[in-house]
């Protein structure tokens, strides 16, 4: 079967059905890839540098001998591996007008020798292969370019304690689009986001997720035939940990009308209790510790001198007072916010009140 180069729109539809298997070195691999995609390097990163060397000191032709000599021994290996791969892959999915059995998509940085080389192998054992023109290179402007274009978000907004999180994952149940970035960050946006959570993915990977996630959200809203109501987005800091909402989608974002959960100070004190009272201590303990210059010496005496009592309530109030005030700093850093901001009263914390922001509820200006 000939090997077919696609292009990026037609190599994401078919990465639905199809393995899509990443040849660029381990370490490019690490730092950034296609969600989903499975590591096949045509070289360790050692072999890479070796190559690159010889094709920038000697020659084309030296660094293609000596790519030969690394590839050679691996050819047999590759092909096993990638046979499992397929088969466990398409092991119970059921067919489709985009699926052939035996099929595989391969990219490496722009589409060019690795991708090649490996195409070639795996052609000749008898797989159908695909490979991405322009390779991964080409795959991040479209990611780029993704944050450019025109996108309806609603913006799930409340202060600390809310339970905006809960309140977006409802909202998914009931029929709405959301992105949780916080999940894709591996971060819940303070300074004790991190506590528990995995490593944060890279900033270019975290990139990823977002404009892949965008694209499913547009695709299955055309495959169900209804129109495209927009996507559920919680009011974040353009920081969440250590990775940024990429500047355009950032820029929507402010842009875009806010839905204000105003719930008692008392009653997300209580929820912010239940969710992070059983942390690390010392580890909440080091997190107030990195807010201690905005949150002033004393509060933050306070603060951990509360938490080593095990009085958890009035270590939280002190924080809780403090995110409230720089919520409501970046809240009302916005233009034209009269017309943006819509405030729904709540008695208390619960993913029900999802239901009042989709059930035309009378909204009013918050001062």
């Amino acid at each position: 079967m000939a090997i077919e180069k696609i292009n990026i729109d037609r190599f994401l539809e078919l990465a639905i059905y199809h393995p899509v298997i990443d040849v660029r070195s381990p370490g490019e691999y690490k730092h950034a890839h296609i969600p989903g995609a499975y590591s096949l390097p045509l070289f360790t990163d050692e072999e890479r540098t070796a190559v690159g060397t010889a094709y920038k000191q000697e020659s084309r032709e030296k660094a293609i001998k000596i790519g030969l000599d690394f590839f050679g021994p691996k050819m047999r290996k590759m092909v096993e591996e990638v046979e499992s791969l397929v088969k466990s892959r398409e092991s119970g999915v059921s067919d489709s007008e985009l699926r052939t059995p035996g099929s595989l998509l391969l990219y490496c940085w722009r589409g060019g020798m690795r991708s090649a080389a490996i195409a070639w192998l795996l052609d000749m054992y008898g797989f159908k292969i695909y490979t991405l023109a322009g390779g991964y290179k080409k795959f991040r402007n479209h990611v780029l370019n993704t944050f450019k274009e025109p996108l309806e978000i609603k913006i799930l907004g409340g202060y600390t304690g809310s339970g905006k999180t809960e309140t977006l994952k409802e909202l998914e149940k009931i029929g709405e689009k959301i992105i949780d970035l916080e999940e894709i960050a591996c971060h819940k946006g303070s300074a004790f986001g991190n506590i528990g959570l995995p490593m944060q993915p890279s900033q270019e990977m975290f990139e990823n997720f977002i404009a892949l996630k965008i694209q499913e959200i547009k695709e299955s809203s055309k495959a169900l035939s209804r129109g495209f109501g927009g996507i559920w987005i919680e009011d974040e800091s353009q920081r969440i940990g250590l990775v940024n909402i990429p500047t355009d989608l950032w820029y929507n974002m402010r842009q875009s009308p806010v839905f204000f959960l105003d719930i008692p100070f008392e009653e997300r004190l209580k929820h912010l209790v239940q969710e992070y009272g059983s942390l690390d201590k010392q580890k909440m303990i080091d997190a107030i510790g990195r807010i201690k210059e905005r949150l002033g010496g004393l509060e933050t005496k306070n603060a951990i001198s509360f938490l080593q009592e095990n009085n958890t309530i009035e270590s939280f109030r002190i924080l809780l007072k403090y995110y409230d005030k720089w919520y409501q700093k970046g809240l009302h850093n916005r233009e034209g916010l009269n017309s943006l901001l819509h405030t729904i009263s709540c008695e208390t914390v619960t993913p029900l009140n999802a239901k009042k922001p989709i059930q035309q509820p009378v909204y009013h200006e918050k001062s």
